[in-house]
């Protein structure tokens, strides 16, 4: 259902409660690549933390803000938050590089 589709905030908030678990499962998938990446590193010789990915990802998403109409500047803050999580999560495993 569109925004416009929905008649009563009941509708509204069903379809942000929809929106929410599919982003929990995006989030929990994102999270399996992020333990297999920390399985990988290793024998890479790759530390958890490579600054010139972390900032490659954030550009792609604050440009992905922008085509979509989102606040690039809150896209960032968020997609930050999300990286230094799924960093600290890596070095549980490989320890800091």
């Amino acid at each position: 259902m569109k925004p416009a589709d929905c008649a009563t905030m009941a509708d509204v908030r069903a379809e942000i409660d929809r929106i929410d678990g599919a982003l929990v499962a995006l989030l929990t998938e994102r999270a399996g690549y992020i333990d297999r990446a920390s399985e990988l590193k290793p024998a890479l010789g790759l530390p958890a933390r490579i600054d010139d990915r972390v900032e490659d990802v954030v550009a792609k998403v604050k440009a992905r803000a922008m085509a979509e109409g989102l606040d690039p500047v809150l896209v960032e803050a968020l997609w930050r938050r999300l990286i230094d999580w799924s960093i600290a999560r890596e070095e549980a495993v490989i320890g800091r590089g």
